[in-house]
């Protein structure tokens, strides 16, 4: 993995990502995400999940308590994530019911944060990601 710059949309109020998965089945699936570094683990909506096939159904035994926005209730492994350039294979997720006024699919964590060193350049709505690994090499 190398350097790799994302756009993002500067008059949006998060900042706002397409990334990608890739199902058991072998069934690539656009995400609709946000970058979030108050999420310490990738958080996937369950709604999401079964539409992709990768859950069979969400589980109803737990609520939205009031003033949060989601609820985490299962984990799972995903075969292969794409984020800002950088494939993660074996990628551990959270599952959760989303509020749904959302509008996405996914919050990227700081599991991601870990992975990669990643500068914000918020005035020309970009990112620069490149794993950390290539950093200390350089």
């Amino acid at each position: 993995m190398s350097r790799h710059l994302t756009s993002f949309d500067t008059a949006q109020h998060h900042i706002y990502l397409e990334f990608f998965i890739t199902t058991p089945q072998g069934i690539r699936h656009s995400v609709a995400g946000i970058l979030d570094t108050g999420a310490p683990k990738t958080e996937f909506s369950d709604q999401f999940l079964i539409s992709t096939g990768c859950l069979a159904s969400p589980r109803n035994d737990h609520r939205i308590p009031p003033g949060l926005q989601t609820q985490k209730y299962a984990k799972m492994i995903l075969p292969s994530a794409e984020i800002c350039g950088h494939t993660f294979k074996n990628f551990e997720i959270v599952v959760s019911s989303f509020e749904a006024s959302w509008g996405i699919d996914a919050l990227v964590g700081l599991d991601f944060f870990r992975r990669v060193f990643i500068s914000i350049d918020y005035s020309n709505g970009l990112l620069l990601t490149e794993p950390y690994e290539a950093r200390l090499s350089q």
